[in-house]
């Protein structure tokens, strides 16, 4: 994935399928989209043409059908995503993200938790 290419709302539902599932077909990932709401094959299929296109994810013919594959890492996508909200939404400021973050929804005592160990770990770094 380029630095300038962010994948559109869409296509991260597409990517969210392949990086939990892994690689699947077109049918597979439509029937994992469709659960809940009305997705037509045929969309599905245009959308991963046109991600192959723009090296999101690969494909490999298997028969009749294509085996699709994430190739951008979910890390990296969060990674871009988060940093172009946190500089167009938040003018750069982690803290302000952070607090909308736990003001919107509030986090479980279990992720309360790991934001604890997660600040201890980065104020023991810069003791």
């Amino acid at each position: 994935m380029t630095t300038q290419y962010k994948p559109t709302e869409k296509e991260l539902e597409i990517l969210q399928v392949l990086w939990t599932q892994g690689p699947a077909t077109v049918r597979a990932v439509n029937d994992r989209l469709g659960k809940g709401r009305e997705i037509g094959y045929t969309t599905t299929l245009k959308l991963m043409q046109i991600m192959f296109d723009k090296g999101l994810v690969s494909r490999q013919k298997e028969g009749k059908t294509h085996i699709y594959s994430a190739e951008i890492s979910e890390e990296k996508t969060q990674n871009q995503l988060l940093d172009r909200l946190l500089d167009t939404a938040f003018k750069g400021s982690a803290m302000k993200l952070v607090m909308q973050a736990l003001g919107h929804k509030k986090p479980s005592k279990e992720e309360l938790e790991e934001i604890r160990k997660y600040i201890d770990q980065l104020e023991g770094g810069m003791k």
